[in-house]
């Protein structure tokens, strides 16, 4: 069966209040209350990153470059989990509820698992052969290198982990449901917060583990997440049914998960790859130049959760509306959704580059470090808020089942910043020119990303590029 046929919006006995929320309610008022709880939890679990950090920084510059080798590897992770294969999960289980297959929608809970434990196999299989030689083409030496790996290998001993978390997660969501994840990642971040210092630095009885003791403490808070979230998706109250025993697998729900989130994981990639790359281009200007830049491009990285917030409702939003074949409402709460993404992300990247060391000193006090965070945050602050109007359109795309100009913007914003950065070390410009190459990648991303939806390749024809008159009307605010 067709999952974008359009059916019927005549009352029927299998559509939730939820659905019908999502269906038919006031778009800002639903999109700000689900999202609510939801931006809650993305920054709660962005948090769980941030606090490592702030106590690994307090061994030595060492450990925090060595964190900021792999931090772009653990966001990789995280971003396809909870992003592209996330989201690609929420979206086949919104799609399958506004379309009323409620069988499909309960089948699709153990195909989601399935898929999270083995694409938690591969990575880590992958990191743990290949995270050396990885991290010394970042440009990983000494101490840093040593601490790189310590933590890597942790970190990725448990990825199956960390994948199932997500993937249980983001199925809850495509429900609408977004104040479970949101209650089940705060209630593990409240944890978190002293469990993560008392392994690292031990108390009593309890021996000091230093960087290994975060990467420990994080994975703690996945397994706990993972065990309240199934004990809820196998509750009475939770929206789907899903059966353990004698589950059918089929490769029609697969390939519904796997076609969306297979494209959203070459952007996520493409994103991941543009700071790797920074990072490696940073390494020779020195260990201190990697931990500033990492340090600051958490600050990015924690935009992505941010956004998320918004982004899931959004994906359960635009999900059902095309599964009950109501395209220019999902049209309508997409752009809704830009101009909030847009609005936030711009306001943070603002504050970042007026006042770089209220970020920065969080984490670190060497002088060398805050001035390789402070050119990058006032050079690529400006432009964070295309970041958020790419994210936030990558995400409603998710929900829409179409993601090729999503994917095409990111790896036009890949080039550019790849390209850029080199050309900016061959004619000798140094960091500024490296963090000005991923400004004007920033702003490629989300401006490419805007015209190619405005100029309607979701429901029609390509019509690249559209007409001035065509964008603005399709960008015009409209009720609700």
């Amino acid at each position: 069966m067709d999952s974008h046929a359009p059916t019927p919006l005549s009352p029927a006995p299998e559509i939730s209040a939820r659905t019908r929320m999502l269906l038919e309610g006031p778009i800002v008022a639903t999109l700000l209350r689900l999202g609510a709880p939801n931006v809650l939890v993305m920054v709660s679990q962005a948090s769980v990153g941030l606090i490592e950090t702030y106590f690994v920084g307090k061994l030595g510059t060492d450990a925090l470059a060595g964190m900021a080798l792999v931090f772009p590897v653990v966001m990789l992770m995280t971003m396809l989990s909870a992003g592209a294969m996330g989201g690609a999960i929420a979206s086949a289980i919104a799609r399958a509820l506004g379309a009323r297959r409620r069988a499909d929608a309960d089948a699709l809970v153990m195909h989601a698992i399935v898929i999270g434990v083995g694409l938690g196999l591969v990575f880590c299989i992958g990191i743990l052969l290949g995270g050396r030689l990885l991290y010394t083409r970042m440009g990983g030496s000494g101490g840093a290198l040593t601490a790189a790996l310590t933590y890597s290998n942790w970190v990725f001993a448990g990825a199956v982990l960390i994948w199932l978390f997500n993937s249980l997660a983001a199925v809850v969501r495509g429900t609408g449901n977004m104040a479970v994840p949101a209650q089940v990642t705060v209630a593990g971040t409240v944890v978190l917060i002293p469990l993560s210092p008392l392994l690292i630095f031990g108390w009593g009885p309890v021996p000091a583990l230093g960087i290994a003791g975060g990467a420990i403490a994080l994975l703690i808070f996945y397994a706990c997440g993972i065990v309240a979230l199934a004990g809820y998706l196998w509750s009475r109250n939770s929206l789907l049914r899903p059966a353990v025993r004698g589950v059918v697998y089929r490769w029609s729900l697969f390939h519904d998960i796997l076609r969306v989130g297979a494209i959203g994981a070459v952007s996520t990639v493409a994103t991941n790859l543009v700071i790797a790359i920074a990072t490696a281009q940073a390494g020779g200007f020195g260990i201190a130049a990697i931990a500033g830049y990492g340090t600051a491009s958490r600050l990015e990285y924690l935009l992505v959760p941010l956004v998320f917030g918004l982004g899931a409702p959004l994906i359960a939003m635009v999900g059902s509306c095309i599964g009950a074949g109501l395209r220019e409402r999902a049209l309508r709460a997409t752009w809704i959704g830009a101009a909030l993404a847009f609005g936030v992300t711009e306001a943070i990247g603002l504050w970042a580059a007026f006042f770089p060391h209220a970020w920065l000193s969080l984490f670190a006090t060497d002088p060398a470090i805050l001035e390789a965070g402070t050119i990058y945050l006032q050079t690529v602050g400006p432009t964070y808020g295309f970041l958020g109007l790419g994210l936030i359109l990558f995400f409603a795309s998710q929900g829409a089942g179409r993601l090729l100009w999503p994917v095409l913007g990111n790896v036009a914003r890949l080039i550019v910043a790849a390209s850029g950065g080199w050309l900016a070390l061959t004619l000798g410009a140094g960091l500024p020119g490296i963090f000005l190459a991923q400004a004007v990648a920033l702003a490629t991303y989300g401006v490419l990303i805007s015209l190619a939806i405005g100029g309607g390749v979701w429901f029609g024809p390509l019509g690249w590029p559209a007409g001035p008159q065509t964008v603005l009307r399709r960008l015009k605010p409209l009720p609700g």
